[in-house]
């Protein structure tokens, strides 16, 4: 039995969470925004990969998997920013003193999203070319 390209249902499930997260960017929760949208951009490029028949892609880093693809530099800065996200946004012992909520702020949280839709749209672009 052959298994199923599941690269479009990764691309459905970043684009599901890149509306929560601009829920919860409107809502003024800039740590948690800022670790959605490092999500969102992980599973839009894994949707890539997926796409093109990986079986199993086991990285949350972002640049690697930017470098995997041969993504753009541009792209390829905003993933080194989203990486900082993966922990620093989600855990209390994360940073020197305070929790993420403290520290995150609206304008990095509202770039954060900027990316995270220009790494789904890439993912766009790359499964309809594949077709």
């Amino acid at each position: 039995m052959k298994r199923k390209n599941r690269g479009g249902d990764w691309l459905r499930k970043a684009k599901s969470d890149l509306r929560f997260a601009q829920t919860a960017f409107s809502e003024g929760f800039y740590a948690q925004t800022c670790f959605l949208c490092q999500q969102v951009s992980e599973k839009a490029l894994k949707s890539i990969l997926y796409d093109r028949g990986a079986k199993q892609i086991l990285t949350h880093s972002l640049k690697n998997l930017c470098k995997e693809i041969r993504i753009n530099s541009k792209l390829l800065e905003a993933a080194g920013i989203l990486d900082q996200y993966y922990i620093s946004a989600r855990y209390p012992d994360a940073l020197l003193e305070g929790i993420p909520d403290d520290v995150f702020t609206k304008a990095q949280a509202f770039d954060a999203l900027q990316y995270a839709e220009a790494f789904v749209n890439q993912a766009e672009k790359q499964i309809k070319s594949n077709r």
